[in-house]
């Protein structure tokens, strides 16, 4: 036993990065609603980026820790503390077993991510752990945590260990390091510029609906949740109303219903749709539209498809120098733990 759901909150469930492959057999990718702080939070805590950890969806989880525990915070700050103290966010961190980690309101951001050493223990469904509710699949037993549940966390190398265990007699609830993997510039902020692609169907709207769209500002509705985001904004139009068939979507693909308000397909979305797809949201972009809670704001850029795609390498090139730089800090941590601090 490792972890102790005290408060379940408004939604918490376990997540990686997704099931890859299964979407022809209709399974949805599922997975961290944003992968950029699921990355870094594993990273973070030791671990390679696709273990699974937790997913929190706004305020009041809480957890208790059974053993003695390496771990991160990454994604919104929703004022994670410890014994009344603030816990810091994108840095490793060590809670004492007895410690409790509660999440207590939003401040920027609407989803936070908390991974520790080893990965949680849970079973792999279609080579992922990650929670997709809708199948009732992944994750601890297809559902949303609830209070009273206790989780599993693997065990980490007897060497990686000892290393921290230099730094485990003190006597505050946590401890953390004095360095921080910093998130990007307006991470969290509730107006984002997002940056889209033309969808296939981009053409069979009127010029006023292709004018609206990047001109005009959209809102987040309350009932945006995991599958998909719901806008609210002027409405967008076909030329002449017609039926599409049902042909593959994609996480960020910006459909348009009957009533013209457009929906950002998120990470449970289903495989297919037959609605006209006007765009495509970058995928560099998505973790902040996973940020946006409702009555945030969205407008649309439009960049070409070899600007989406130079965007994507020279992310994953940021990224990489990023995993870098926390191996190497982590790995001085092991060996200097005096760097720790409260």
């Amino acid at each position: 036993m490792s972890l102790e759901v005290l408060k379940r909150g408004l939604l918490a469930t376990v997540q990686d990065l997704g099931r890859k492959g299964y979407g022809k057999y209709g399974i949805s990718s599922s997975g961290a609603m944003d992968s950029y702080a699921c990355s870094l939070a594993n990273w973070l805590a030791g671990n390679d980026g696709g273990e699974a950890l937790l997913e929190i969806t706004w305020s009041g989880f809480s957890i208790r820790f059974l053993r003695d525990t390496l771990a991160s915070i990454t994604g919104a700050d929703l004022a994670p503390e410890s014994s009344g103290i603030s816990v810091p966010m994108w840095r490793p961190v060590i809670f004492r077993k007895g410690s409790e980690l509660t999440f207590k309101r939003p401040v920027s951001g609407c989803r936070s991510y908390v991974a520790v050493l080893g990965g949680i223990d849970v079973p792999e469904v279609m080579g992922s752990r990650s929670t997709y509710m809708r199948a009732e699949i992944g994750g601890l037993k297809g559902r949303a945590l609830q209070s009273g549940d206790v989780l599993q966390v693997k065990h980490t190398a007897f060497e990686t260990r000892c290393m921290w265990s230099s730094v485990w007699n003190a006597e505050y609830p946590f401890q953390s390091v004095d360095w921080s993997a910093s998130p990007r510039y307006t991470y969290g902020h509730p107006h984002q510029i997002v940056r889209v692609t033309r969808g296939r169907k981009y053409g069979d709207f009127s010029s006023l609906a292709q004018e609206r769209l990047f001109q005009d500002e959209y809102i987040v509705k309350p009932e945006s949740d995991r599958m998909g985001y719901r806008l609210k904004g002027p409405q967008l139009q076909l030329v002449t109303p017609r039926e599409y068939v049902s042909e593959g979507v994609a996480v960020g693909t910006v459909q348009v219903p009957a009533d013209g308000q457009p929906i950002i397909l998120m990470a449970d979305r289903q495989t297919l749709g037959g609605y006209p797809k006007i765009a495509q949201v970058a995928s560099v972009d998505l973790s902040r539209v996973a940020q946006l809670p409702p009555g945030g704001s969205i407008r649309f850029h439009e960049i070409s498809q070899s600007e989406s795609e130079g965007l994507y390498f020279e992310q994953a090139r940021k990224m990489k120098l990023m995993k870098s730089m926390i191996d190497y800090r982590l790995r001085e941590g092991f060996h200097a733990a005096a760097g720790f601090e409260l």
